[in-house]
């Protein structure tokens, strides 16, 4: 049964992080969906670790007490529901209506005006300046109903159902393990876990290829493609695969039993309640036994143990720059490399996450073949992250310049500006009565992006779908692509970034096994739970909320909402969101680096202290048991000796006095 308990928790552990990694891959699909800024995506994306911090505690602690395996089959049932609503929402909305100013034509032959001369009369279809009523209409509709709010309750829920699997998982594996092959079961366990994120990210690629509304529209009529700001892919079909899953998950778990014998018994029937606390055995730890009270007592010595204190902030800080990179990650690469939505998906989860699974199988391999202390594994630990560390500096020379935009980056004559809105404008299309809010970009044949045909000073459009042209094909629909030299960028950018997944994932498991080694076995379901708890709350709720918000403020075009007000932005100033993005992340997670420093010192102190009390220990047994033995050697010389000799057993009284003295 031990083995049919790993093997159903791996498939949990996939199942949620795939649903996991899925709803980060479907950040920028969610945004433009939704007509929202990176700020309020990030705070959708936080909402799943809010759902944690309503029960993670007390689940950690009072969930050992009671039957896990059926908590951990309820949590798995709780976050397909939570999936499931998060894609139906899609159902509830209508149709995608992305902004443009090109008309969807029926037939190529016909041609219709994209900048309007207000001094000549052109035979057109008249243009409605105010909204009519229907529109006004919609415009209440839209402003009365926040749809994103199901996606936020959505996650909410998976983040409520999640809370029970990790702690009380980890923790019943633990108890049943020998001590030499936790550490080996828990890298298995994490290793087939990140296949997770990796069909995750390969989901997410397959669903931002599809057009969102696929099945309901004439894809011919749709006049934008997935590299394009404004494509929204089928984000909620992911969604509905995963709620399957979830539920499948949960299904073997209301089977097993409460608690299994340890491995190397020679029984078959569980260990004694009387002989453990909360299902760990008080032998295996250096420290003395200590049975808590209560919870706020076991808070009270957990968060009192040094060594555990300071791993705790320096988690917090790694896991910031760990969430923040993971939410914005694809998005960085679609605004700093020019790929697609569903191409970054894509290499994220062929190329980083299995770098990241094989680093986390050898760490765990090392330690076993090793038999690496606490004290090993936290340097190891170290060393890997900073090696990591060091590469991901590399990531700010590999970079893309501005793509030239018209009136963004670039001025009307090609040279380089700073936004405002006035620069949108000039002598060409001032008089064509352009709207600055629109944007329907368009490539011109001299390699500039133009805002709308209209800012381009196209007369006239021809065409259909994505096959439209203005002005007998001098501007294409679309922006135009990066230069040649971007390409060499991007596949350096992606073997640096592979190459320090990799380093940065072979301490992992050794870092994780000092959270379950460095404090009372008593403790530990409540030391799992409370970094779980600690590191998402602080690290995992704030981190996409003020990532986006730094996102934000490198934005150079927002879209316009009907009813007016900030959508989502169109394009951002690569250079900025670079600088930016990065520097946070290195920031973050240089400063976790003094907290392990201090870690590692404790560790050793702690250790060493441990191990010099049993060598004094171990001497004075062999101590003592030589002055017993010397004892027994006298009395049986005294038992062959006359009674006359006093002298002689004086003298023997006398040496043995003299080494009890000693």
């Amino acid at each position: 049964k031990s083995s049919i308990f790993i093997i159903a928790l791996s498939f949990a552990y996939f199942s949620k992080a795939l649903t996991g990694t899925y709803m980060k891959s479907s950040v920028t699909q969610i945004e433009r969906r939704f007509d929202l800024s990176s700020t309020h995506v990030g705070l959708i994306d936080g909402s799943f670790e809010m759902g944690n911090l309503l029960f993670l505690a007390v689940v950690s602690h009072f969930g050992a007490q009671l039957h896990r395996p059926r908590l951990i089959a309820a949590g798995c049932l709780l976050m397909a529901v939570g999936a499931l609503l998060t894609g139906l929402t899609h159902f509830f909305m209508g149709f995608y209506k992305y902004d443009t100013v090109i008309q969807v034509l029926q037939s190529s032959n016909v041609s219709i005006p994209a900048c309007v001369d207000p001094l000549k009369t052109v035979d057109m279809p008249e243009i409605q300046i105010e909204p009519s009523v229907e529109d006004n209409k919609g415009c209440e509709r839209e402003s009365s109903s926040h749809m994103w709010i199901y996606v936020f309750l959505g996650n909410a829920l998976r983040g409520i159902g999640e809370t029970p699997v990790t702690p009380l998982g980890i923790s019943y594996i633990d108890d049943f393990a020998k001590a030499e092959n936790s550490p080996f079961y828990i890298a298995c366990l994490q290793t087939i876990t990140l296949l997770g994120p990796m069909f995750g990210f390969l989901l997410g690629s397959y669903c931002a290829k599809l057009y969102v509304d696929v099945g309901y529209v004439d894809m011919e009529s749709v006049t934008i493609t997935p590299k394009d700001s404004r494509w929204v892919g089928a984000w909620w079909l992911g969604f509905l695969i995963s709620s399957s899953l979830l539920l499948v998950s949960s299904i073997p778990f209301w089977f097993l039993p409460r608690s299994l014998p340890k491995q190397g018994d020679e029984t078959d029937t569980p260990t004694p309640p009387s002989l453990t606390l909360d299902g760990a055995e008080i032998t295996s730890c250096i420290f003395p036994p200590c049975p808590s009270k209560g919870f706020l007592p076991s808070l009270k010595r957990l968060l009192g143990t040094p060594t555990y204190f300071l791993f705790l902030c320096a988690a917090i800080l790694k896991f910031n720059s760990f969430i923040g990179l993971l939410t914005f990650k694809a998005k960085y690469m679609e605004q700093q490399f020019g790929q697609s939505a569903s191409r970054a998906n894509f290499l994220i989860g062929v190329l980083n996450l299995p770098a990241v699974a094989v680093g986390i199988f050898l760490g765990g391999l090392l330690m076993r073949r090793y038999k690496l202390s606490v004290v090993s594994g936290a340097q190891l630990s170290f060393a890997t992250s900073f090696m990591g560390y060091l590469l991901l500096l590399l990531q700010f020379g590999t970079k893309c310049d501005n793509r030239p935009v018209a009136g963004l980056t670039v001025s009307y004559n090609g040279s380089s500006v700073s936004y405002n809105g006035e620069m949108l404008f000039s002598d060409c299309n001032r008089d064509c009565s352009c709207s600055p809010d629109e944007w329907d970009p368009v490539c011109s044949d001299s390699g500039v992006t133009y805002v709308s045909p209209c800012m381009a000073g196209c007369l006239n459009s021809s065409g259909r779908g994505k096959n439209t042209v203005g002005n007998s094909t001098s501007a294409r629909l679309g922006q135009c692509p990066h230069a040649k030299d971007c390409t060499r960028s991007f596949t350096s950018y992606m073997a640096v970034s592979v190459l320090s997944s990799f380093i940065n994932s072979l301490g992992a498991t050794p870092g994780y096994m000092v959270i379950i080694r460095c404090i009372t076995p008593d403790l530990k379901s409540l030391a799992l739970g409370i970094q779980t708890l600690v590191t998402r709350t602080l690290g995992g709720i704030p981190a996409p909320v003020y990532f986006g918000a730094l996102i934000d403020s490198t934005c150079l075009k927002w879209s316009i909402k009907k009813c007016g007000g900030k959508g989502a932005c169109r394009i951002y100033d690569s250079n900025m969101y670079r600088i930016i993005f990065l520097g946070l992340i290195t920031c973050l997670s240089g400063t976790s680096y003094f907290f392990m420093i201090a870690v590692i010192v404790l560790l050793k102190r702690q250790f060493w202290k441990a191990d010099r009390d049993i060598e004094l220990q171990q001497h004075k047994a062999s101590k003592e048991s030589g002055i017993m033995a010397q004892l027994e050697t006298q009395e049986k010389s005294g038992a062959g000796s006359t009674s006359p000799k006093l002298s002689s057993d004086k003298t023997d009284s006398t040496g043995v006095g003299k080494d009890l003295e000693g």
